[in-house]
């Protein structure tokens, strides 16, 4: 009677989500605690997003639409992907879904069965595993650590393809790391990919315009066209216009697999809610000034982030080129102790001395495939990161 489904015990709950569930919690019983775990923008939504919002309530724009995401929006995404990555997709090469993290789980759960592998660069975002678990398919893991700045290279990414590989999952700029591949780079891993033509590409540029390299921000179908027709390109609307709420995701790729995700979401969520559509279709034609102006406030709160966290004893912080993350190396933390006793044998234990010590919360390493280390969001205003990073200092210095 109280059986769960095989597919729905083969993964576990989001980590970030349960740090941020957890903070909420200890912030409601009158703890001081500063969050630092939840990967959302802490500016406010554009005006004329809003607006445009309201104007289709107003305008009766309530009803259903078409399952993979109203004609409107479909064009405009047609045109940001052309202004911004100079990538050419029709009407039936386009699909909305509800957040980028819906657009994922479509993507793999119509196009992975058993026995098929997709190779994951660790760290990695937390759900990728868990939608390929559930899918029922098998996560081959390529580690890159610090030494190499959290990103895998064209040897390793040979070594990891087998005839069983379906997809390869690349994330720039990275959560967590905030590590980002230059076009040079992703050029080096498509002349691999070139080689195995049975391998999908999974591009996942949520965080492309919060951008720091000297480098424009390349993604692989623009950077290798002799992979478009095997490429996924998956982006959305909640990090770079603060939407987070809205949940709005889409992809553009192959015909046959958007229209396999659109078949697996007819009878799922349907259609995406009518109205945040229309603020996406704004979001996408309108103004993009503001990106730049947030993007720059991203950058000096990085550098604050990594400059303090460099100056803790046992963490070693590497400087990102975007997204909102950073993933300090913390192995200079473990086999110390804390002055209750208690032994630092891991990330885990080092991230719940720093939420009972510190009042401070991240989330640890383990979560995203590479120990020891922690992802901290840097998404929330300067005066708060800087008390969190002071925090952490006295933490680190207290361990012996």
């Amino acid at each position: 009677m109280t059986r769960i489904a095989t597919a729905v015990n083969r993964i576990q709950p989001s980590a970030t989500l349960a740090m941020t569930q957890r903070v909420g919690e200890l912030k409601r019983a009158g703890v001081d605690i500063i969050g630092l775990s939840a990967g959302e923008p802490d500016f406010d939504t554009p005006d004329f997003v809003k607006e445009a919002a309201i104007a289709a309530i107003r305008n009766g724009q309530t009803k259903y639409t078409d399952v993979g995401g109203t004609p409107e929006l479909k064009a405009a995404i047609a045109g940001k992907f052309l202004r911004d990555n100079k990538l050419t997709y029709a009407t039936d090469q386009i699909i909305v879904g509800v957040g980028g993290k819906h657009v994922l789980f479509n993507a793999l759960c119509a196009t992975v069965d058993a026995g098929d592998e997709v190779i994951i660069p660790a760290p990695y975002w937390v759900s990728y595993p868990d939608i390929v678990a559930y899918a029922g398919g098998t996560s081959v893991f390529v580690p890159a650590g610090a030494a190499q700045n959290y990103k895998i290279t064209p040897e390793q990414l040979e070594a990891a393809i087998t005839p069983k590989t379906r997809w390869v999952i690349l994330n720039s700029p990275s959560n967590p790391t905030g590590a980002a591949y230059s076009a040079t780079e992703l050029g080096a891993l498509g002349e691999v990919l070139r080689r195995h033509p049975h391998v999908l590409i999974l591009t996942d540029d949520m965080y492309e315009h919060v951008w720091y390299a000297d480098t424009p921000f390349a993604t692989i179908a623009e950077v290798c066209p002799g992979l478009y027709d095997r490429t996924l390109t998956v982006n959305g609307c909640s990090k770079s216009y603060a939407m987070t709420g809205w949940r709005i995701g889409y992809a553009g790729g192959p015909a046959w697999i958007i229209k396999a995700m659109a078949k697996l979401q007819s009878q799922s969520t349907s259609n995406p809610c009518s109205i945040a559509q229309a603020a996406a279709t704004a979001a996408l034609n309108g103004p993009q000034g503001f990106l730049e102006e947030r993007n720059e406030a991203f950058k000096g709160r990085r550098d604050v982030v990594v400059a303090m966290l460099n100056d803790a004893p046992g963490l070693s912080c590497p400087t990102p080129e975007g997204a909102f993350y950073v993933y300090p190396d913390a192995s200079g933390c473990i086999g110390k102790t804390a002055p209750d006793g208690t032994v630092i044998d891991s990330d885990s234990a080092l991230i719940d001395y720093f939420v009972s010590a510190a009042r401070v919360a991240a989330v640890p390493g383990s979560a995203f495939g590479l120990s020891p280390a922690f992802r901290i969001s840097y998404a929330t205003s300067i005066d708060l990161l800087k008390e969190a990073c002071r925090r952490i200092q006295v933490a680190c210095a207290d361990l012996k």
